[in-house]
C-alpha cells in the first residue's frame, strides 16, 4: 500500500514560494500561477518565508561603504578581522541583520581541516547566527564549547543557547558548562568549579582557537536583567559603579575594563581576558549596542567584529 503524502501546511506553502521566488526566479504571477492561489497570496507566502526565516539570505557583493567602515574600524582599534553588514533601518532587528556575515564568519573556520576548539558565549545575536549557520559538510573534528554556565537561576536551562544548535548541525563533540550562570554565594561558585566535569570545560574554553561573544548593554533594557540574571536593584548598583557592557555576563565599565564588583565573583564560566591574540570576536548591533561595543574594543576585551553599517559608524563617531 502506497502511503500518501499529508495536505500541505501553510508553513509548506511558504518554503515552496519562497523556493520559487529566490531559487527559481519566478515572479509572484508565475508563483500564483504554480501554486493555483491568487497574486496576493502569493506575495504573502513569500513574505512569510522570509519573515518566519525560512529563506536564508546571503550578500556576496562587498558594498563599498560597509567595506570602508571595516577599513576604518580595524586602523582604529587594530583588529584581527571585521565585517560591516548593511543596515536594515530602525525598525529592524539587529542581530537578524547581522547573523548572515556572523555565520559566514564562523563557517570560515570551520572549513579549517586542523581541528578547532570554538568557545561561544550566548544571547540572541549568536543565536541568530546559530540559526543562519548551514554548514556544506559535517565537521566533526571541531569541539564547540560554552564560555559560560547553562542553568537560570530558576533551576532551568538559560535561553538562547547556542552550542548545542551549531554541534547537531557539524555533528561535532559539544562541551556545555554545567554550572548556574551566576552562583548565590562565592563559596558556592568555588564548589562548582573545582568540579572535575567542570575543569574540563573551563580548561577547554581558555585555550579556545577562536571565540564568538555577545555584547550586552546595562540599560533599562538590559539583557541580565531581562532575562532574571540581575534584580532591578542590582542593576542601580551596577551602573552606579559605571556598568556599560556584559561579556558572558562579566560586566565592564565604559573603558572596557571589568569591574571589581562581588557579582563578578559569581559568574560561573570563563572570563574573556583583554588582549587576546587569538580571535574574539563580538557579534552585536543595534543603537543600544554602540557604546558597550565601543568599551569592548577599546579595552580590547574583543579583537574582531561583526556588525551593522549603522553601528559601526556610530563606534567610529566616538571620540
Amino acid at each position: 500500500m502506497s502511503r500518501t503524502d499529508p495536505d500541505p501546511t501553510p508553513t509548506d506553502d511558504a518554503a515552496r514560494a519562497g523556493w520559487l521566488y529566490y531559487v527559481g526566479g519566478m515572479t509572484q504571477d508565475q508563483i500564483a500561477s504554480e501554486l493555483g492561489v491568487s497574486r496576493q497570496r502569493a506575495q504573502r507566502l513569500v513574505s512569510r518565508a522570509m519573515a518566519e526565516g525560512l529563506i536564508h539570505v546571503r550578500l556576496n557583493h562587498k558594498i563599498g561603504a560597509c567595506f570602508d567602515l571595516e577599513s576604518d574600524l580595524v586602523a582604529r582599534f587594530g583588529l584581527l578581522r571585521c565585517r560591516v553588514a548593511p543596515s536594515i533601518g530602525l525598525a529592524g532587528d539587529g542581530a537578524r541583520a547581522i547573523a548572515p556575515a556572523a555565520a559566514a564568519e564562523l563557517e570560515r573556520y570551520l572549513r579549517l581541516p586542523e581541528p578547532q576548539v570554538i568557545a561561544f558565549g550566548t544571547g540572541r545575536a549568536l543565536r541568530a547566527m546559530a540559526e543562519q549557520f548551514t554548514p556544506t559538510e559535517q565537521a566533526p573534528q571541531h569541539r564547540i564549547v560554552s564560555l559560560l554556565g547553562n542553568i537560570s537561576p530558576d533551576g532551568a536551562a538559560t535561553l538562547f543557547d547556542v552550542i548545542s544548535r551549531i554541534a547537531e548541525k557539524l555533528m561535532a563533540p559539544y562541551y556545555p558548562m554545567p554550572v548556574p550562570v551566576i552562583s548565590d554565594t562565592a563559596e558556592e561558585r568555588a564548589f562548582f568549579m573545582r568540579l572535575r566535569p567542570v575543569q574540563t570545560v573551563f580548561n577547554l574554553a581558555r585555550r579556545a582557537d577562536v571565540t564568538f561573544v555577545g555584547v550586552g548593554q546595562m540599560g533599562p533594557d538590559a539583557p541580565l536583567a531581562v532575562d532574571g540574571f540581575v534584580s532591578p536593584e542590582s542593576l542601580l548598583e551596577l551602573q552606579a559603579l559605571g556598568a556599560t557592557g556584559e561579556i558572558g555576563s562579566w560586566i565592564y565599565n565604559a573603558q572596557g575594563q571589568y569591574i571589581d564588583c562581588p557579582r563578578n565573583a559569581l559568574i560561573g564560566g570563563v572570563r574573556v581576558e583583554p588582549g587576546q591574540s587569538k580571535p574574539v570576536i563580538g557579534v552585536a548591533a543595534g543603537p543600544s549596542k554602540v557604546r558597550p561595543l565601543h568599551a569592548a574594543l577599546q579595552g580590547r576585551i574583543i579583537n574582531s567584529l561583526v556588525t551593522d553599517e549603522a553601528t559601526a559608524r556610530a563606534i567610529l563617531a566616538i571620540k
